[in-house]
This record gives C-alpha cells, structure tokens and sequence, in this order.
C-alpha cells in the first residue's frame, strides 16, 4: 500500500513541507530510514538524524526549525510520536481490513456471520455459531460448535476455538492460541489409574481481550473460565479450568495459572510466574517474574520469590544473601577465637 505525503498529512491534521506528492510504503527509524519510507522524529537527540535520514517523509512538531539542509519532505504536527502511533493504528486498519469468504472453507448451514466478515482458507465454522459484524478469521482457524464472537474481534491463523466459548467484541486472539480445550480434570481410581473428570464447562472472554500467540485457556469443569474486560495476556500463557482474570489484567508471558485461582482488576503479573489452585489475588497486585505463588494475595502488595514473600522483605533479605560467604567467614573466625579463649 502506498501512500503520499499529502494524504498523511491529511489523516493527521499536519502541514507540508517539501513534495506533498511524494509516496511511501513502508516505515522506518530515523537513522534506518530508506527511500519510500515514512519515519518520525520526535526525541531531541536523534535531530541530527533528520539532515542524513534517506527517508522520504519524515513527521516531526510543529517547532522544529532545521539549521542546515535536508532532502526529506516534513509533516508539521503538535506532537510527532502521538501522530506516528496514529499512523501506525490506521496503517494496521487499513491492512487487516478484508472483506469476503475464502475458498475451501466451510461454514455450517446453521452458522450467522454478521457484515464485512472476514473468512480465510481453510477454516472451519461449527453449527450454531454466531459472528458478529466486522470479525476477521484469518486460514486455518478453527470455531466449534455453539461459539459467539464479538463484532470487531480479530482471530489469526491457527487459532482454535472449542465449542460454547463466548467472545466479546474488540478482541484479538493471535496464532497458535487454544480456548477452551479440556482442563486439566482427573481423578485418581482404586486401580491407581486416573479416570477423567468431564469438563462440561465453557470459555467467557469479555471485549478488549487481547490473547496472545500459543497461549492456552481451558474451559471449565462446571460453570466458566472468564477472561474480563480489558485483559492483555501475553504468548505462551496457561490458564487453567475455572480461572477467573479481573479487568485490565496483564499477564506477561509463560505464566502459569492453576485451577479455580481467582485474579483481581488492574493486576500486572511478570514472566514465568506460577500461581497455584484455588488461590485469590486481589486487586492492583505487581507479581514480579519468575515468583511462586502459593497462598492468598492481598489488595495492593508487590510480591517476588520463590515462595513469594514481601516485596521489601526479599530485597532486604537477598542483601544478607549475597553478603552470606562474608557472614560465615566472620562467624568461624570468631568461634576460632572463643575456642582459643575458652583453652587459656
């Protein structure tokens, strides 16, 4: 896609300086910039970048005034990163908006699709599904039987959806991602083999999810697994049968949730956190990376390590920690001294 200056300037409010008519189909850094792409300056200290960018449109504030030549058409606007991430927004619109069913695809009789839906190759739509208007699903994706998606929700390739998931509007789940596949349900018999427990429940994602690429959400032994409104988690997350993930959560990637553990609102878990069973963790919470948590978390707390313990509390005691070999030293030398006492 290409697009000249002019019309950008026009989508962001700016002003021209240089060739409005000049087109550019890709973007770029201002010191990676190369002829056709579209970059931005918006940090004092890459200026002397604009003078030798190859870049053919490069959006800058209104208040820059260059103090020595330059070859690359500006678009003056008040604030250039807030213009670039709006560009950055429309571009992705504009490239993500398709329109039309794929062929070979198959799409149940009883199945709705609402308008501008997007279907890829290679996609399977189950009986009773109902998709609401604008729903990209790109090839290979799969949709069960009796699944619900929100208008404006994204799918990429690969994703699967089992049956009786309820997908709220504005998502998007990437590549790779699994909803509703079986918790992790069995029970052990007399014979010591485990005999598994039916898992008869569904997925209930709420609108603004975004899930991210392999990550996996199953569905309920009884009742939901539910994702709440606004929740962001990252690749390669697990979250087990009957969670229950607060709004504006975030949760960064190869984290572990066990099952029935509850998660407040607004919490910001780090990486390859594990969080065991049947636990709740309130609100506002920040789990830093790699903690294990294995009791109840109170409103507010900041908790590291493994088991986690107090934010300040592990700092203070992982200063003892690494002054350690120094305190052994000390504390042998002065059982040296009391032995030699003791001889006199």
């Amino acid at each position: 896609m290409k697009f000249t200056a002019n019309q950008i300037a026009e989508i962001l409010g700016g002003d021209i300086v240089g060739d409005g008519d000049i087109e550019v189909f890709k973007l770029s850094k201002i010191e990676e910039g190369e002829e056709g792409s579209l970059t931005f300056l918006s940090n004092p200290k890459y200026t002397p970048f604009i003078y030798s960018t190859k870049a053919s449109v490069a959006i800058v504030g209104k208040n820059f005034t260059p103090e020595k030549e330059f070859e690359t058409t500006l678009i003056k606007v008040e604030d250039a990163y807030e213009s670039f991430a709006l560009i950055l927004e429309y571009y992705s619109q504009v490239k993500l908006n398709k329109i039309g069913i794929e062929t070979p695809s198959f799409v149940s009789d009883s199945a709705t699709l609402g308008d501008a839906v997007y279907l890829g190759a290679f996609s399977h739509i189950g009986s009773e599904v109902n998709i609401g208007n604008n729903v990209k699903i790109y090839p290979n994706v799969y949709i069960g039987d009796n699944v619900t998606i929100g208008d404006n929700t994204i799918l990429f390739s690969g994703a699967k959806i089992y049956s009786e998931t309820e997908i709220g509007k504005n998502c998007v789940i990437n590549s790779g991602a699994i909803i509703g596949a079986d918790g992790f349900g069995f029970a052990p018999s007399k014979d010591g083999i485990y005999a598994k427990i039916p898992q008869i429940g569904n997925v209930i994602i709420e609108d603004y999810v975004d899930i991210g690429a392999a990550t996996t959400i199953d569905r309920a032994t009884m009742g939901s697994t539910i994702i709440r409104k606004g929740v962001k988690l990252d690749n390669q997350i697990q979250v087990g049968h009957n969670v229950e993930i607060g709004k504006n959560t975030v949760i960064a990637a190869q984290t572990g949730i066990a099952g029935s553990s509850k998660i407040g609102e607004s919490c910001m878990i780090g990486g390859q956190v594990g969080i065991a069973g049947h636990l709740i963790i309130g609100n506002n919470v920040r789990i830093q990376a790699q903690s294990g948590i294995g009791r109840n978390i109170k409103d507010n707390e900041i908790i590291q390590g493994t088991p986690a313990f107090g934010y300040n509390d592990f700092n203070k005691s992982y200063v003892y920690f690494k002054k350690l070999p120094d305190l052994v030293a000390k504390l042998n030398s002065l059982e040296k001294e009391i032995k030699a006492l003791k001889e006199k």
